[in-house]
């Protein structure tokens, strides 16, 4: 006889979906990587997840999807027969428009045709490319779990579209992302917070993009910058801070030509920028240099003398592979955490996550 099925708690089921999965490790040429997660309770706010672009999309399937509809976007629709796409919906209200003229429909279906071929050169790139975004929501509870998860829930869908449209992710996404966590004039009136109250929802998050040999193209909102150790020097290095861009937390600062900004609670309104200069660039140079991500709970990414000793623990490992050297750091957050209690200072526990990229 079968045993009876038992529902996992709340807690649980947001903890085993916020937890890493080793088996979906992607493989980029000339790097190694591995990071993990320890939530300060049963459940935390950290969410650590890479991107397997090989693993998680059919890359060649929609290589050949876009392909295919870069040639029906340009094919006229026969006369009397039902639009089969948007391209054919939209010549439509074209043609019902004064003045149209039939080489306005050459244009658009050419239009919308380069776009798709564009998009099939780029999905090729993410064959040779793997992803990681790491969250950390304020707190470290159900709650925080909650935020973390709609962070993630909000991400691949958006993602999903991404890729259909441009074959790759684009700061609009992002965007889209922050204002999915700030919160709505409409909310705050129906549950009487005042325009004083701090938001609900802060999650800060870093998403980035490894490609072969080191090269790391990343978005910041709010969390601590990535950290750059040097083998041949055998420490962390200074970093130019106009290669760190970093944002305001997820739905605190919304761009200023959003439409919707002024249904939004927002700090201020920030300028939206060129592409280029939204998203941080750094590159391993040598081979056994390190990006260390990490989440407030094992550093913040400001105190001095905590640098020095996570700086002393990644010189004893750095040697190993990126998963020892993920456990060794998890390890020193661990023991911190000990201390910590032992002080009477148990609020300053936090999840702790440490994400390794290692060049070959």
């Amino acid at each position: 006889m079968a045993e009876p099925y038992n529902a996992p708690s709340i807690d649980e089921y947001l903890r085993e979906r916020l937890m890493p999965v080793e088996g979906a490790i992607p493989h980029v040429q000339g790097i190694e990587m591995y990071g993990n997660s320890i939530p300060a309770g049963t459940v935390g706010g950290d969410l650590f997840e890479y991107i397997n672009f090989q693993q998680r999309y059919d890359i060649d399937a929609r290589i050949q999807r876009a392909l295919k509809r870069s040639k029906e976007y340009l094919e006229p629709l026969a006369a009397g027969a039902a639009p089969r796409n948007s391209v054919d919906d939209h010549v439509e209200w074209l043609k019902s428009r004064p003045g149209y003229r039939p080489e306005m429909e050459t244009e658009y279906r050419a239009a919308r045709s380069s776009e798709q071929v564009r998009a099939a050169e780029v999905l090729r790139e993410l064959n040779s490319t793997a992803g990681v975004l790491v969250v950390d929501a304020e707190g470290h509870g159900i709650i925080s779990a909650k935020i973390a998860s709609t962070v993630h829930d909000t991400f691949h869908a958006l993602m999903l579209a991404e890729l259909d449209y441009r074959g790759k992710t684009s700061p609009e996404l992002f965007e889209r992302m922050n204002l999915r966590l700030a919160q709505s004039v409409s909310a705050r009136n129906a549950l009487g917070r005042s325009e004083k109250e701090g938001a609900q929802e802060i999650a800060t998050m870093l998403y980035g993009e490894i490609h072969p040999y080191g090269y790391f193209r990343f978005v910041n909102f709010g969390h601590p910058p990535p950290l750059v150790f040097s083998a041949e020097y055998r420490k962390f290095m200074d970093v130019d801070k106009s290669q760190m861009v970093q944002f305001l937390p997820l739905g605190l600062q919304l761009a200023e030509d959003d439409p919707d900004r002024n249904r939004y609670l927002s700090l201020e309104f920030r300028e939206r920028r060129a592409e280029s200069s939204d998203v941080a660039e750094l590159t391993l140079l040598s081979p056994g240099d390190i990006f260390f991500l990490y989440t407030d709970g094992v550093y913040d990414g400001s105190d001095k003398e905590e640098r020095q000793q996570v700086e002393n623990v990644m010189r004893e490992h750095n040697q190993l592979a990126p998963k020892e050297i993920c456990k060794a750091l998890l390890e020193y957050a661990v023991k911190r955490d000990e201390r910590l209690r032992k002080m009477g200072e148990e609020d300053r526990i936090d999840d702790k996550t440490v994400f390794i990229i290692k060049r070959n």
